[in-house]
């Protein structure tokens, strides 16, 4: 069942299911067609994003159990809503093994375990190796402690008939070694998710597996209290193609989207019958929309003068490549020991060069040939030394696109493009952070006005249950921050000039956190210092240009730490920051409104992500899973039911007001939301006006470039060709004739509209 809209729920043990029943007859009374909840099933207990799935049969207790889910998806039924839950089907968390029974019954009997097969295991070692250790001495420091293996708080299982001697003969007796967490980058236990030596990848591709990993929330489907399925990751799988295929034949009448990041132009491939992605595509489409393309030389030269790097496909090329040489080590060596007749270390390097190349996250073969071949051949033209071993790659890998060699890059690829250019180089290419999305190219944007046309276009016709975002849990910011951070492109001479002697007087000792952290500051003003510093010290890690996770430069850091309040006390100084956002936060509003707009009267199935039905200015995770105020959203949506028409304020109630306003009306009335057409605007300033029709009698207009327009003497005599008859906008009840509608009448009270015909 393909809801009208969904709403993103993040699910914790303090927010737990019921708690999430709660807020329904809210979502309710706000449009919502679908709650659409994080993982639901067992998971590292005390987890607080539910991705870390430590047993899939059994929804988690800390959320409230099977009784609470239960509850929870009877009363959206009662109320006309659907039940969208996040699956994760390739990973679970090995972090605390003997909250895992499947991984730990495989620590106590190895292969001989009936859960052996269930990991995607290097099955080359005599034993498992798991890179727990502080340091490989500390095996010295293990501990027998009720039958089982101590270390600290860690705990792990004997195998039968191994008990005996001190700790250290026990270990030696085991189906797997306990090894420095060092190790684990550079040798290969077990498929990682990513770099995240925590997190297991399962083997779903085989069929007993499958039913394992997804008998129970299937079976919740087929009760019809979880009605759509979002499916976390699926680069990551063997073979993505048959999962969405098996999926779809177990699941008929779900609404399935996928977590597939598209690279603009790039489409799923047709053979996965699912409804759409998650919504990454459109966020950007939708932002480079609202980009002024007049600001980008001076925001080149703001970037050049704080010396942040330029080219950012050079960058990309060097993070990328520092991912294959030092964090995804061990993945490209097993990959490389794979190839025929080819030196290892040729091998190896052919293997790097390929991914470091690799124009979209991964190919899939043999569809996506044409992005194998596109890669290949960049790996050719740069690394000509190379021909032979890449030559013989190309070939095993085209040749046996099912084989193990195709499978294990394919799957590969996409962490290394991931980690490479949006854990990497988007803290590293700062210029414009605002392009430095989840899906976005990054540099600047790919996309403008009519770029999203078409991209909606084109959704409208051949993926209208697709689901579109603006916010997730994994963006990098919040739709408003990003909305008022792309406004700088409308102020970009001010903000040069001012970045620029800001930075000389207050900046921090690296130039691409130094651009990042002056664009966050006036993106999210105000925002406290400890989170300010909580994000700096994050995007610094993730950068790797002075500190990483594993590494940490603890001087540096503590200058980072300290930059926020360093800035705040500077009276001059804070005081002309906030000067500078009083100039940009009308620009953002206008700006993020018009964006909500667009997303939620567009093609597509659009999702609120939890508490943006307001302004949210936060930064990415964990700062993104603060709580949600309902009692207040709750207040202030019953004023607007009563009557109350919001300004465009600090408060944020205009734009709870055009999410309720849309949503109700997507819910009511679907029949009007069907089609795509681009609704042309006449005069002088039609260029600030972005209008579609979705149906003959609904028309949606936003302004973009809202500080040129004012600039300009406003809208004078731009108009809209609506059509005969009377025009409601459903945003302010005020009526307007047709055919001809002056712009600055359906602007006159928000610089948006969604206006229906009687």
């Amino acid at each position: 069942m393909t809801p009208t809209s969904t709403y993103r729920l993040q699910l914790h043990p303090g927010f737990t299911l019921d708690d999430a029943l709660e807020v329904v007859p809210y979502l309710h009374d706000l449009g919502v067609g679908a709650l659409y909840l994080s993982p639901v099933m067992e998971a590292t207990p005390g987890s607080t994003h539910g991705y870390d799935v430590t047993d899939p049969t059994r929804v988690r207790a800390e959320l409230g159990g099977p009784d609470a889910l239960r509850r929870l998806a009877e009363a959206a039924r009662e109320r006309g809503m659907g039940v969208v839950v996040d699956v994760v089907p390739n990973h679970m968390s090995v972090e605390v093994p003997s909250a895992n029974p499947w991984f730990w019954d495989v620590l106590t009997h190895g292969r001989e375990s009936a859960f052996a097969h269930y990991f995607d295991v290097d099955r080359s070692r005599p034993r498992l190796l798991l890179p727990v250790l502080g340091d490989d001495a500390d095996v010295a420091e293990l501990r027998l402690d009720d039958g089982q293996l101590a270390y600290y708080d860690h705990r792990f299982p004997v195998a039968p008939g191994t008990e005996g001697g001190s700790a250290q003969d026990v270990h030696a007796r085991q189906h797997y070694e306990l090894v420095g967490w060092r190790r684990g980058n550079a040798e290969l236990g077990y498929r990682r998710f990513f770099d995240i030596t925590s997190l297991a990848a399962v083997r779903v591709e085989l069929e007993d597996v499958f039913d394992a990993v997804h008998g129970e929330i299937l079976r919740w489907v087929d009760e019809g209290l979880v009605t759509g399925l979002r499916i976390d990751h699926p680069d990551g799988l063997a073979d993505p193609t048959a999962y969405a295929q098996r999926l779809r034949e177990r699941a008929p009448g779900a609404w399935i989207v996928v977590e597939k990041i598209l690279h603009p132009g790039e489409q799923l491939p047709p053979s996965w019958p699912v409804d759409g992605t998650t919504g990454y595509d459109a966020l950007n489409e939708v932002a480079g929309a609202f980009f002024d393309p007049a600001g980008r030389d001076a925001l080149a030269e703001a970037g050049q003068r704080l010396g942040v790097p330029a080219d950012f496909g050079a960058v990309q090329t060097d993070a990328r490549r520092m991912v294959t040489d030092k964090i995804l080590v061990a993945e490209v060596r097993r990959i490389a020991a794979l190839v025929d007749g080819v030196d290892p270390e040729a091998a190896r390097q052919a293997v790097a060069e390929t991914f470091v190349a690799h124009r979209v996250y991964r190919s899939y073969l043999p569809e996506g040939a044409d992005d194998w071949a596109a890669a290949i051949g960049t790996a050719r033209e740069r690394r000509p030394d190379l021909a032979a071993a890449l030559d013989a790659l190309d070939a095993q890998v085209t040749g046996d696109p099912h084989g193990e060699l195709a499978t294990r890059v394919q799957q590969t690829s996409g962490m290394v493009v991931a980690k490479g250019t949006e854990d990497t180089t988007f803290y590293r290419a700062t210029t414009f952070a605002a392009a430095n999305e989840v899906g976005g190219t990054g540099g600047w944007w790919a996309h403008d006005r009519e770029g999203w046309e078409h991209a909606a276009a084109r959704r409208a016709e051949h993926e209208p249950a697709a689901m579109t975002a603006l916010t997730t849990h994994d963006t990098k910011r919040s739709e408003d921050t990003r909305a008022r951070m792309n406004a700088l492109s409308q102020l970009a001479g001010p903000w040069r000039d001012a970045v620029v002697d800001w930075s000389g007087r207050a900046g921090l000792d690296e130039p691409s956190l130094d651009a990042l952290a002056w664009q966050t500051l006036v993106a999210a003003w105000p925002v406290s210092d400890e989170r300010l510093a909580d994000y700096l010290l994050k995007a610094a890690r993730e950068g790797k240009v002075r500190t990483t996770w594993t590494e940490t430069d603890e001087s540096f850091e503590g200058q980072v730490r300290a930059w926020p309040a360093r800035v705040h006390q500077d009276e001059q100084l804070a005081g002309e920051v906030e000067a500078f956002v009083e100039q940009l936060r009308p620009l953002g509003w206008s700006d993020a409104l018009g964006q909500k707009l667009v997303q939620l009267a567009g093609p597509g199935v659009p999702d609120v992500y939890q508490g943006t039905e307001r302004w949210d200015l936060s930064l990415v995770d964990p700062d993104n899973r603060r709580p949600v105020d309902y009692a207040a959203r709750r207040e202030l949506l019953e004023r607007v039911d009563g009557g109350w028409q919001p300004e465009v304020d600090d408060e944020g109630a205009a734009k709870l007001l055009l999410t309720a306003r849309v949503l109700r009306l997507r819910r009511d009335r679907p029949d009007l939301f069907e089609g795509f057409e681009h609704v042309p605007a006449m005069g002088a300033a039609a260029g600030h006006a972005l209008a579609f029709r979705r149906h003959p009698d609904l028309v949606a207009v936003a302004t973009v470039r809202s500080g040129a327009l004012a600039e300009s003497g406003g809208w004078q005599d731009a108009a809209l060709e609506l059509g005969a008859g009377t025009w409601t906008d459903v945003l302010t009840g005020r009526e307007h004739a047709g055919p001809r509608v002056p712009l600055a009448d359906l602007t006159a009270v928000y610089p948006v509209a969604l206006v229906t015909r009687k």
